[in-house]
């Protein structure tokens, strides 16, 4: 069974309580509910990228599948 594993711009993982999902759906809404917590300032600061606009955030994470 495949296990999914979504990184940061910076490389960590976007939720410290978890590790990997068991489906892709479930690290996608995982994925959302995170960058949901961004719109409000309108970006993410990264320490690699410098600050990147919330719509942009995707581009610059990794969706892993294990």
């Amino acid at each position: 069974m495949a296990k999914y594993q979504i990184l940061s711009p910076d490389g960590f993982t976007i939720e410290f309580s978890k590790e990997y999902y068991k489906s892709k759906k479930q690290a996608l809404k995982s994925f959302e509910n995170w960058v949901d917590r961004y719109k409000n300032q309108g970006f993410y600061s990264s320490t690699n990228y410098g600050k990147i606009h919330f719509l942009d955030i995707k581009d610059f994470c990794q969706f892993i599948k294990i």
